[in-house]
């Protein structure tokens, strides 16, 4: 009996509660390069990188990385930026995006949510999306690796005791 208790256990510590919902996909076709990796800020406002960068192709196809509520479809400070917002809590962001959706929308995993725009200030290649990944609000937010997300990235358990 404490063998079974043990495997119904495990499931809950491979992922916090509100990764429950599921895992992501990624934003991009066939899987890219990464060009920039996660730099969390700490604190929260200080200088870091909020996400990561993956080498595109301007105009290549954004795809949402999980079910969720487009929250905003617009500009921020010049630049084209889509934010969906998941159940359960996670927040993620596409940019440079040129949206081919709208806020309020419904997007399934894989919903084409735009394209890619070139130009991308702080990346290498020629264009790059830029996906970020938080829990909760901006102003809030526990900013997260999206690659750790990612249903390819494998996961792993620490031994209990």
């Amino acid at each position: 009996m404490r063998a079974l208790a043990v495997l119904l256990l495990i499931p809950a510590l491979a992922a916090p509660a509100h990764a429950a919902e599921g895992r992501l996909d990624w934003p991009l076709r066939p899987r890219p390069a990464v060009a920039r990796t996660f730099d969390a800020p700490n604190p929260n406002w200080q200088r870091g990188h909020r996400g990561v960068d993956l080498v595109a192709a301007a105009g290549q196809p954004v795809y949402a990385a999980a079910e969720g509520t487009v929250v905003y479809a617009g500009r921020i400070a010049d630049r084209p930026v889509v934010s969906i917002a998941h159940p359960g809590g996670l927040r993620t962001s596409y940019e440079p995006v040129d949206a081919g959706i709208r806020a309020g929308q419904w997007v399934d995993a894989g919903t084409p949510i735009g394209t890619v725009r070139p130009g991308h200030s702080g990346c290498g290649a020629p264009a790059c999306l830029h996906w970020g990944a938080m829990w909760g609000r901006a102003a809030n937010a526990d900013y997260v690796d999206p690659l750790g997300l990612v249903v390819t990235t494998p996961i792993r358990l620490k031994p209990v005791g």
